[in-house]
């Protein structure tokens, strides 16, 4: 059977009774920790932008911009929450394709899961499996065909179409031309340019997932699509191990809203200062010694909140004076905070190649900070935190993450409630429920 045949047949055949529980429980980990990353991304400057852009371009009545309550077409409402799902950058990830994948797969969801009736818990979670899995697979073959490393989109656009596909019922040859129209028409996005430069297009999620939906439609339509990207790929066993290995298993977590690149310094100066009990007006200087990508993060004051996710002095002081890096941090007006900003004159970066030669597969770095009595104190090597290689967050975790990133955008009577929904949306009968708690702000 060629890759392609079989990738087709184990989107169609997956089937909620069938996943491991493993699976199952994880697919509500994925989907409460991308929905809170949705939802707080709403509050965002990018979010605001791109709402009032698609009210003019997308119109429509057919699927929810989460938070704001309003309807568009589904290529719009994937297209807005698509942006505001990675505009914290604290959505999940996978290390070897460096990215996003559930920030590309749950906004299309959503969107195809509200206009089709016949959509209940079991299959939309089904849906979001099929997705992590199917997007995982077509990054790490893009980044085996491809030199440049590229963003999360220009794959991720092609796992959310296999939602898409999924969701609405599409026969095997409407669902290939539908993935082979996701990856001719998916953001081919050289993502180093955006770490030099940060801009709103991020990791070209929001694009991705509207091409999901737009080629799903349009494949449904009769529209064909080139031969899909997975009869590329170098390894058989990346293809032939679907529904046998699930790498939605292998993903990290996020508890602060910066790039995982800055994420092991982070919890490097903080666990020096938490371990010496420092104050924070004695530290002379903070060094990190860390691995090139994470090195060519900026250490400039941030000029809005993509700067200052992509950098890595600010994030580091944020955490030193407010012991969080969140919503809070990352927008105005603690963005342009002149005690953040004298913390981060502190902070020198030095690639180092011990750190380089363990990238991608891990992300680490060591922080040393000299007092200004002459005391030298070092985190050793860092991991960044929730990760395989150190410990991924309990279910507890999450869901206080959750409750953190949502209570403030939405009550937190109704995050509670919406946190509850989720970890038991295999139960419901459509997306009703869901669609209203995440369009209803309540005063608690």
């Amino acid at each position: 059977m060629e890759n392609n045949d079989y990738l087709i047949n184990f989107i169609i055949k997956a089937d909620w009774s069938q996943l491991p529980e493993m699976v199952r429980h994880q697919s509500k980990r994925c989907f409460l920790d991308t929905l809170g990353a949705l939802i707080a991304g709403h509050k965002t400057p990018v979010a605001d932008l791109m709402t009032c852009f698609a009210d003019a371009q997308f119109r429509g009545n057919e699927s929810s911009v989460l938070v704001k309550g309003s309807k568009l077409s589904a290529s719009g409402a994937a297209l807005v929450n698509g942006f505001a799902n990675n505009a914290l950058d604290i959505d999940d990830g996978y290390r070897p394709t460096m990215g996003h994948p559930g920030a590309c797969v749950l906004p299309v969801a959503l969107a195809i899961g509200e206009m089709t009736p016949e959509v209940t818990g079991e299959k939309f979670l089904t849906a979001l499996v099929v997705g992590y899995e199917v997007g995982i697979r077509a990054g790490l073959i893009r980044h085996a065909t491809y030199e440049t490393y590229h963003s999360s989109g220009s794959w991720g656009a092609i796992g959310g179409a296999a939602v898409a596909g999924k969701l609405m019922g599409l026969s095997p040859e409407k669902l290939l031309n539908a993935l082979g129209t996701a990856e001719y028409h998916a953001p081919i996005a050289p993502m180093m340019k955006c770490i030099e430069f940060p801009g709103m297009g991020k990791d070209s999620i929001g694009w991705g997932s509207m091409v999901a939906v737009m080629s799903a439609l349009m494949a449904n339509d009769g529209f064909t699509g080139i031969n899909p990207i997975f009869d590329d790929s170098p390894k058989t066993e990346w293809i032939n191990s679907l529904g046998h290995s699930y790498e939605m298993m292998n993903l990290y977590f996020k508890p602060y809203s910066c790039c995982r690149w800055a994420q092991p310094g982070v919890d490097g100066a903080l666990k020096i200062m938490g371990e010496n009990t420092l104050d924070i007006d004695n530290i002379k200087t903070i060094k990190v010694f860390t691995f090139k990508e994470s090195a060519a993060l900026s250490c400039d004051y941030p000029k809005n909140t993509e700067e200052a996710q992509y950098n890595i002095a600010f994030p580091i002081a944020a955490a030193l004076l407010d012991k969080e890096v969140g919503p809070r941090q990352v927008l105005a007006p603690r963005l342009f905070d002149k005690d953040i900003q004298q913390i981060m004159d502190k902070i020198n970066i030095v690639p180092q190649e011990r750190f380089q030669k363990e990238f991608p597969v891990k992300a680490e770095s060591e922080v040393e900070i000299t007092t200004t009595a002459g005391e030298l104190f070092s985190s050793g090597v860092m991991s960044a935190r929730w990760d395989l290689h150190t410990t991924l967050p309990t279910d507890q975790e999450l869901e206080d993450k959750f409750l953190w990133l949502v209570s403030p955008v939405l009550g937190k009577s109704n995050a509670t409630a919406l946190k509850n929904l989720v970890m038991d949306f295999n139960r419901e009968k459509n997306l009703d429920k869901l669609i209203n708690l995440c369009t209803h702000q309540k005063e608690d």
